[in-house]
Protein backbone atom coordinates (compact mmCIF):
# COMPACT_ATOMS: atom_id res chain seq x y z
CA UNK A 1 0.00 0.00 0.00
CA UNK A 2 1.24 3.59 -0.65
CA UNK A 3 2.63 4.60 2.35
CA UNK A 4 1.58 8.51 1.60
CA UNK A 5 -1.69 7.88 1.41
CA UNK A 6 -1.55 5.79 4.55
CA UNK A 7 0.00 8.76 6.70
CA UNK A 8 -2.57 11.01 4.91
CA UNK A 9 -5.55 9.35 5.71
CA UNK A 10 -4.33 9.01 9.84
CA UNK A 11 -3.80 12.90 9.78
CA UNK A 12 -7.09 13.96 8.51
CA UNK A 13 -8.88 11.68 10.80
CA UNK A 14 -7.02 13.53 13.86
CA UNK A 15 -7.85 17.18 11.65
CA UNK A 16 -10.91 19.08 13.94
CA UNK A 17 -10.59 21.18 17.18
CA UNK A 18 -13.61 20.19 19.55
CA UNK A 19 -13.53 21.91 22.53
CA UNK A 20 -14.43 18.99 24.90
CA UNK A 21 -16.92 19.81 27.92
CA UNK A 22 -19.90 16.72 27.36
CA UNK A 23 -19.51 15.35 30.74
CA UNK A 24 -18.83 18.86 32.79
CA UNK A 25 -21.76 20.57 34.26
CA UNK A 26 -20.86 23.98 36.68
CA UNK A 27 -23.82 24.17 39.72
CA UNK A 28 -23.78 27.62 40.16
CA UNK A 29 -26.56 30.51 40.98
CA UNK A 30 -25.89 31.52 36.75
CA UNK A 31 -25.15 28.31 34.74
CA UNK A 32 -21.38 28.06 33.54
CA UNK A 33 -21.69 25.54 30.74
CA UNK A 34 -24.06 22.79 29.14
CA UNK A 35 -25.49 19.93 31.40
CA UNK A 36 -23.29 16.93 31.14
CA UNK A 37 -23.64 13.86 28.68
CA UNK A 38 -25.23 11.16 31.32
CA UNK A 39 -23.85 7.35 30.40
CA UNK A 40 -26.25 4.85 30.39
CA UNK A 41 -26.84 2.84 33.24
CA UNK A 42 -24.53 -0.08 33.30
CA UNK A 43 -25.71 -3.48 34.05
CA UNK A 44 -22.87 -5.93 34.77
CA UNK A 45 -22.97 -9.29 33.52
CA UNK A 46 -21.41 -11.82 35.69
CA UNK A 47 -17.35 -12.85 34.97
CA UNK A 48 -17.16 -8.63 34.08
CA UNK A 49 -15.51 -6.68 37.55
CA UNK A 50 -15.78 -3.23 37.59
CA UNK A 51 -14.10 -0.74 39.18
CA UNK A 52 -15.85 2.85 39.48
CA UNK A 53 -14.56 5.62 41.36
CA UNK A 54 -15.18 9.16 41.82
CA UNK A 55 -12.60 11.59 43.45
CA UNK A 56 -14.40 14.08 45.47
CA UNK A 57 -12.12 16.98 45.00
CA UNK A 58 -12.12 20.29 46.96
CA UNK A 59 -10.60 23.08 44.68
CA UNK A 60 -10.60 26.29 46.45
CA UNK A 61 -7.19 27.89 46.58
CA UNK A 62 -5.53 26.06 49.24
CA UNK A 63 -5.63 23.07 47.31
CA UNK A 64 -3.45 24.05 44.08
CA UNK A 65 -0.85 21.38 44.98
CA UNK A 66 -3.36 18.60 45.50
CA UNK A 67 -4.96 19.53 42.23
CA UNK A 68 -1.92 19.38 40.51
CA UNK A 69 -1.07 15.96 42.09
CA UNK A 70 -4.44 14.51 40.63
CA UNK A 71 -3.69 15.85 37.22
CA UNK A 72 0.03 14.01 37.97
CA UNK A 73 -1.29 10.96 38.90
CA UNK A 74 -4.34 10.18 37.67
CA UNK A 75 -2.93 7.20 35.07
CA UNK A 76 -1.25 5.89 37.91
CA UNK A 77 -4.08 5.76 40.40
CA UNK A 78 -5.84 4.07 36.86
CA UNK A 79 -2.89 1.59 35.69
CA UNK A 80 -3.26 0.33 39.97
CA UNK A 81 -7.08 -0.35 39.59
CA UNK A 82 -6.68 -2.19 36.42
CA UNK A 83 -3.76 -4.32 37.53
CA UNK A 84 -6.05 -6.67 39.92
CA UNK A 85 -6.99 -10.17 38.97
CA UNK A 86 -9.80 -10.88 37.25
CA UNK A 87 -8.48 -7.78 34.89
CA UNK A 88 -11.45 -5.21 35.85
CA UNK A 89 -13.25 -2.55 33.61
CA UNK A 90 -12.13 1.09 34.70
CA UNK A 91 -14.68 3.85 34.97
CA UNK A 92 -13.85 7.40 36.64
CA UNK A 93 -15.34 10.48 37.16
CA UNK A 94 -14.57 13.42 39.59
CA UNK A 95 -17.03 16.39 41.71
CA UNK A 96 -14.95 19.67 42.11
CA UNK A 97 -16.62 21.68 44.66
CA UNK A 98 -16.22 24.99 46.18
CA UNK A 99 -18.94 26.62 48.31
CA UNK A 100 -21.39 29.10 48.31
CA UNK A 101 -20.28 32.44 46.84
CA UNK A 102 -17.54 31.42 44.76
CA UNK A 103 -17.49 30.79 41.16
CA UNK A 104 -19.14 26.92 41.36
CA UNK A 105 -20.42 25.01 43.96
CA UNK A 106 -20.38 21.64 42.44
CA UNK A 107 -18.75 20.73 39.12
CA UNK A 108 -19.05 17.13 37.89
CA UNK A 109 -17.59 15.12 35.65
CA UNK A 110 -20.00 11.73 35.18
CA UNK A 111 -18.44 8.23 35.46
CA UNK A 112 -16.85 7.08 32.22
CA UNK A 113 -14.53 4.28 30.60
CA UNK A 114 -12.90 7.01 28.23
CA UNK A 115 -10.23 8.74 30.54
CA UNK A 116 -9.00 10.85 28.17
CA UNK A 117 -11.77 12.94 28.79
CA UNK A 118 -12.33 12.62 31.86
CA UNK A 119 -8.76 13.99 32.42
CA UNK A 120 -8.98 16.82 29.91
CA UNK A 121 -11.86 17.88 32.17
CA UNK A 122 -9.89 17.70 34.97
CA UNK A 123 -6.65 20.11 33.40
CA UNK A 124 -9.19 22.30 33.43
CA UNK A 125 -10.11 22.57 37.63
CA UNK A 126 -7.63 24.84 38.82
CA UNK A 127 -7.72 26.12 42.78
CA UNK A 128 -9.58 29.13 43.80
CA UNK A 129 -12.08 31.10 46.46
CA UNK A 130 -12.89 29.46 49.74
CA UNK A 131 -10.66 31.37 52.42
CA UNK A 132 -13.50 31.09 55.20
CA UNK A 133 -12.48 27.33 56.25
CA UNK A 134 -15.96 25.50 55.50
CA UNK A 135 -16.77 24.27 52.10
CA UNK A 136 -19.96 22.56 50.52
CA UNK A 137 -18.96 19.55 51.66
CA UNK A 138 -22.54 18.19 51.83
CA UNK A 139 -23.74 19.53 48.15
CA UNK A 140 -20.01 17.69 46.90
CA UNK A 141 -21.22 14.33 48.81
CA UNK A 142 -24.91 14.47 47.55
CA UNK A 143 -23.76 15.00 43.61
CA UNK A 144 -21.19 12.32 44.09
CA UNK A 145 -23.85 9.73 44.91
CA UNK A 146 -27.08 10.90 43.02
CA UNK A 147 -25.49 12.88 40.66
CA UNK A 148 -23.29 10.34 38.93
CA UNK A 149 -24.48 7.34 36.41
CA UNK A 150 -23.32 4.50 38.70
CA UNK A 151 -23.75 1.25 37.46
CA UNK A 152 -26.40 -1.39 38.95
CA UNK A 153 -24.49 -4.71 39.00
CA UNK A 154 -23.36 -6.36 42.30
CA UNK A 155 -19.52 -7.22 41.07
CA UNK A 156 -18.74 -3.49 40.80
CA UNK A 157 -16.76 -2.13 42.61
CA UNK A 158 -18.01 1.15 43.82
CA UNK A 159 -15.96 4.27 45.58
CA UNK A 160 -15.54 7.41 46.79
CA UNK A 161 -12.66 9.51 47.71
CA UNK A 162 -13.17 12.83 49.41
CA UNK A 163 -10.07 14.74 49.39
CA UNK A 164 -9.89 18.06 50.62
CA UNK A 165 -8.69 20.05 53.49
CA UNK A 166 -11.92 22.14 55.48
CA UNK A 167 -15.01 21.02 57.16
CA UNK A 168 -18.51 20.60 55.79
CA UNK A 169 -20.64 23.65 56.35
CA UNK A 170 -23.70 21.99 58.52
CA UNK A 171 -25.71 25.74 58.88
CA UNK A 172 -26.86 25.40 55.39
CA UNK A 173 -30.67 24.99 55.68
CA UNK A 174 -31.61 23.68 52.59
CA UNK A 175 -28.72 21.19 52.10
CA UNK A 176 -28.77 17.28 52.62
CA UNK A 177 -26.74 16.39 55.46
CA UNK A 178 -24.22 14.09 54.88
CA UNK A 179 -24.99 11.27 56.90
CA UNK A 180 -27.94 11.08 54.13
CA UNK A 181 -25.96 10.51 51.45
CA UNK A 182 -23.90 8.23 52.94
CA UNK A 183 -27.24 6.10 54.51
CA UNK A 184 -27.87 6.24 50.49
CA UNK A 185 -24.08 5.60 49.56
CA UNK A 186 -24.38 2.76 51.45
CA UNK A 187 -27.61 1.38 50.01
CA UNK A 188 -26.54 1.77 46.76
CA UNK A 189 -22.91 -0.17 47.50
CA UNK A 190 -20.49 2.91 47.11
CA UNK A 191 -18.18 3.43 49.34
CA UNK A 192 -16.99 6.74 50.87
CA UNK A 193 -13.33 7.17 51.97
CA UNK A 194 -11.63 10.04 52.79
CA UNK A 195 -8.31 12.02 52.50
CA UNK A 196 -7.91 14.93 54.54
CA UNK A 197 -4.52 17.17 53.18
CA UNK A 198 -3.23 19.31 56.05
CA UNK A 199 -3.74 19.07 59.38
CA UNK A 200 -6.62 21.45 59.81
CA UNK A 201 -7.97 19.97 63.58
CA UNK A 202 -11.40 20.76 62.75
CA UNK A 203 -11.64 18.55 59.64
CA UNK A 204 -10.45 15.29 61.73
CA UNK A 205 -13.68 14.77 63.36
CA UNK A 206 -16.14 15.04 60.52
CA UNK A 207 -13.90 13.35 58.16
CA UNK A 208 -13.54 10.50 60.12
CA UNK A 209 -17.53 10.68 60.31
CA UNK A 210 -17.91 10.57 56.90
CA UNK A 211 -15.42 7.47 56.19
CA UNK A 212 -16.90 5.75 59.19
CA UNK A 213 -20.31 5.94 57.77
CA UNK A 214 -18.99 5.41 54.07
CA UNK A 215 -17.76 2.42 55.48
CA UNK A 216 -14.63 3.57 53.88
CA UNK A 217 -10.93 4.53 55.58
CA UNK A 218 -9.85 7.91 57.08
CA UNK A 219 -6.21 9.08 56.09
CA UNK A 220 -4.25 12.01 56.67
CA UNK A 221 -1.74 13.67 53.95
CA UNK A 222 0.51 16.48 53.81
CA UNK A 223 -1.18 19.26 52.01
CA UNK A 224 -0.05 18.29 48.54
CA UNK A 225 -1.10 14.93 49.12
CA UNK A 226 2.23 13.15 49.03
CA UNK A 227 1.85 11.85 45.97
CA UNK A 228 4.99 9.82 44.59
CA UNK A 229 6.48 11.66 41.78
CA UNK A 230 9.42 10.40 40.01
CA UNK A 231 10.98 11.05 36.49
CA UNK A 232 12.41 8.18 34.18
CA UNK A 233 14.67 8.15 31.11
CA UNK A 234 11.73 6.24 29.42
CA UNK A 235 9.07 8.65 29.88
CA UNK A 236 9.10 10.74 26.79
CA UNK A 237 9.74 7.82 24.20
CA UNK A 238 6.22 6.28 26.17
CA UNK A 239 4.98 9.54 25.27
CA UNK A 240 5.71 9.58 21.70
CA UNK A 241 4.51 5.84 21.39
CA UNK A 242 1.56 6.67 23.07
CA UNK A 243 0.75 8.84 20.56
CA UNK A 244 1.62 7.24 17.91
CA UNK A 245 -0.40 4.62 18.74
CA UNK A 246 -3.71 6.47 18.99
CA UNK A 247 -3.11 7.61 15.39
CA UNK A 248 -3.64 4.70 14.77
CA UNK A 249 -7.10 4.64 15.52
CA UNK A 250 -9.87 5.11 12.84
CA UNK A 251 -13.65 5.65 13.26
CA UNK A 252 -16.70 4.77 11.52
CA UNK A 253 -20.80 4.90 11.95
CA UNK A 254 -23.14 7.59 11.88
CA UNK A 255 -22.38 11.10 11.45
CA UNK A 256 -23.52 11.07 15.24
CA UNK A 257 -20.79 8.57 16.07
CA UNK A 258 -17.86 9.62 14.37
CA UNK A 259 -18.93 12.97 15.66
CA UNK A 260 -18.82 11.87 19.54
CA UNK A 261 -15.32 10.06 18.35
CA UNK A 262 -13.70 13.21 17.52
CA UNK A 263 -14.29 14.94 20.59
CA UNK A 264 -12.87 12.07 21.72
CA UNK A 265 -9.69 12.61 19.39
CA UNK A 266 -10.00 16.23 20.93
CA UNK A 267 -9.53 15.34 24.44
CA UNK A 268 -6.73 13.21 23.48
CA UNK A 269 -4.92 15.90 21.81
CA UNK A 270 -5.31 18.13 24.56
CA UNK A 271 -3.98 15.89 26.35
CA UNK A 272 -0.70 15.40 24.62
CA UNK A 273 -0.74 19.37 24.27
CA UNK A 274 -0.59 19.92 27.95
CA UNK A 275 0.20 17.18 29.98
CA UNK A 276 3.59 16.17 31.02
CA UNK A 277 5.83 13.19 29.46
CA UNK A 278 5.47 11.71 32.32
CA UNK A 279 1.89 11.33 32.79
CA UNK A 280 1.84 10.69 29.49
CA UNK A 281 4.49 7.63 30.08
CA UNK A 282 1.96 6.68 32.25
CA UNK A 283 -1.15 7.11 30.03
CA UNK A 284 0.77 4.58 27.60
CA UNK A 285 1.12 1.67 30.07
CA UNK A 286 -2.49 2.05 31.51
CA UNK A 287 -3.62 1.79 27.13
CA UNK A 288 -1.25 -1.21 26.57
CA UNK A 289 -3.01 -3.09 29.40
CA UNK A 290 -6.37 -5.08 28.59
CA UNK A 291 -8.10 -2.91 31.16
CA UNK A 292 -7.31 0.48 28.87
CA UNK A 293 -8.60 -0.93 25.52
CA UNK A 294 -11.55 0.40 25.80
CA UNK A 295 -9.84 4.08 26.61
CA UNK A 296 -7.26 3.78 23.78
CA UNK A 297 -10.08 2.35 20.98
CA UNK A 298 -13.60 4.09 22.55
CA UNK A 299 -16.47 2.66 20.22
CA UNK A 300 -16.92 2.44 16.60
CA UNK A 301 -13.10 1.91 15.93
CA UNK A 302 -12.83 0.18 12.45
CA UNK A 303 -8.80 -1.03 12.59
CA UNK A 304 -10.13 -3.26 15.24
CA UNK A 305 -13.63 -4.54 14.54
CA UNK A 306 -12.27 -5.39 11.24
CA UNK A 307 -9.22 -7.07 12.53
CA UNK A 308 -11.22 -8.85 15.59
CA UNK A 309 -13.63 -10.00 12.79
CA UNK A 310 -16.84 -8.02 14.64
CA UNK A 311 -17.10 -6.44 11.65
CA UNK A 312 -17.03 -7.16 7.75
CA UNK A 313 -15.49 -3.98 6.11
CA UNK A 314 -16.76 -4.40 2.72
CA UNK A 315 -20.83 -4.77 4.75
CA UNK A 316 -20.03 -0.72 5.80
CA UNK A 317 -21.96 2.18 3.94
CA UNK A 318 -19.62 4.32 2.11
CA UNK A 319 -21.08 7.24 3.56
CA UNK A 320 -20.24 5.21 7.16
CA UNK A 321 -16.68 5.00 6.63
CA UNK A 322 -14.17 7.57 7.52
CA UNK A 323 -14.25 10.09 5.53
CA UNK A 324 -10.30 8.86 4.21
CA UNK A 325 -11.49 5.81 2.98
CA UNK A 326 -14.39 6.77 1.31
CA UNK A 327 -12.55 7.81 -2.28
CA UNK A 328 -10.28 4.66 -1.64
CA UNK A 329 -10.73 1.23 -3.24
CA UNK A 330 -12.13 -1.55 -1.55
CA UNK A 331 -8.11 -3.76 -1.50
CA UNK A 332 -6.63 0.16 -0.72
CA UNK A 333 -8.69 0.22 2.32
CA UNK A 334 -8.36 -3.21 3.59
CA UNK A 335 -4.80 -3.13 3.37
CA UNK A 336 -4.64 0.44 5.39
CA UNK A 337 -6.39 -1.36 8.24
CA UNK A 338 -4.43 -4.37 8.02
CA UNK A 339 -1.18 -2.55 8.14
CA UNK A 340 -2.68 0.10 11.04
CA UNK A 341 -3.67 -3.65 13.01
CA UNK A 342 0.29 -4.65 12.68
CA UNK A 343 1.77 -1.07 13.36
CA UNK A 344 -0.80 -1.08 16.56
CA UNK A 345 -0.06 -4.84 17.33
CA UNK A 346 3.94 -3.95 17.65
CA UNK A 347 3.28 -0.22 19.62
CA UNK A 348 1.66 -2.26 22.03
CA UNK A 349 4.37 -4.51 22.40
CA UNK A 350 7.21 -1.79 22.39
CA UNK A 351 5.01 0.25 25.50
CA UNK A 352 4.73 -3.16 27.28
CA UNK A 353 8.10 -4.01 27.13
CA UNK A 354 9.48 -0.64 27.94
CA UNK A 355 7.05 0.08 30.58
CA UNK A 356 8.23 -2.92 32.27
CA UNK A 357 11.60 -1.13 32.12
CA UNK A 358 10.23 1.75 33.82
CA UNK A 359 8.76 -0.08 36.44
CA UNK A 360 12.20 -1.40 37.17
CA UNK A 361 13.79 2.02 37.40
CA UNK A 362 10.96 3.56 39.78
CA UNK A 363 11.24 0.44 42.14
CA UNK A 364 14.88 0.63 42.12
CA UNK A 365 14.38 5.14 42.78
CA UNK A 366 12.03 4.23 45.57
CA UNK A 367 14.12 1.31 47.31
CA UNK A 368 16.66 3.79 47.36
CA UNK A 369 14.60 6.39 49.12
CA UNK A 370 13.09 4.43 51.77
CA UNK A 371 9.95 3.32 50.03
CA UNK A 372 6.53 4.94 49.78
CA UNK A 373 4.58 4.07 52.96
CA UNK A 374 2.84 7.73 53.66
CA UNK A 375 2.39 8.25 50.39
CA UNK A 376 -1.04 9.16 48.94
CA UNK A 377 -0.24 6.20 46.46
CA UNK A 378 0.16 3.42 48.82
CA UNK A 379 -2.74 4.91 51.10
CA UNK A 380 -5.28 4.95 47.97
CA UNK A 381 -4.00 1.27 47.40
CA UNK A 382 -4.30 -0.28 50.34
CA UNK A 383 -8.39 1.15 50.93
CA UNK A 384 -9.05 -0.65 46.77
CA UNK A 385 -7.02 -3.63 47.73
CA UNK A 386 -9.09 -4.61 50.94
CA UNK A 387 -12.73 -2.74 49.79
CA UNK A 388 -12.39 -4.41 46.19
CA UNK A 389 -11.87 -7.63 47.33
CA UNK A 390 -15.94 -8.12 48.42
CA UNK A 391 -15.92 -8.44 44.34
CA UNK A 392 -13.93 -10.93 44.03
CA UNK A 393 -11.08 -8.50 42.77
CA UNK A 394 -7.18 -9.64 44.07
CA UNK A 395 -4.13 -7.05 43.84
CA UNK A 396 -1.10 -8.43 45.00
CA UNK A 397 1.58 -5.97 43.00
CA UNK A 398 1.69 -2.85 45.04
CA UNK A 399 0.98 0.90 43.73
CA UNK A 400 1.77 2.15 40.06
CA UNK A 401 3.70 5.05 39.78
Amino acid sequence: MNAKIFGLALFALTLGTVVFYPYTKGNTAISTGPAPVRQPLLTQAIGAPMVEVVFVLDTTGSMEGLIQAAKDKIWSIATTMASAQPAPRIRMGLVGYRDRGDQYVTRTVDLSEDLDSVYAALMDFQAGGGGDTPESVNQALHEAIHGISWSQGRNAYKVVFLVGDAPPHMDYQDDVPYPQSLADARQAGIVVNTIQCGQMGETVEPWQHIAQLGQGRFFQVEQAGGAVAIATPFDRELAELSAALDATRLYYGSGEEQAMMRMKVAATDKMHAAASDESRARRAAFNASAAGEANLLGSKELVDDVASGRVDLDAIEEEALPAPLQPMAPEARKELIAESARKREALRRQIGDLSQERDEYVAKKLAEAGGTEHSLDQKIYEAVKEQAEAVGLAYAEGPKH
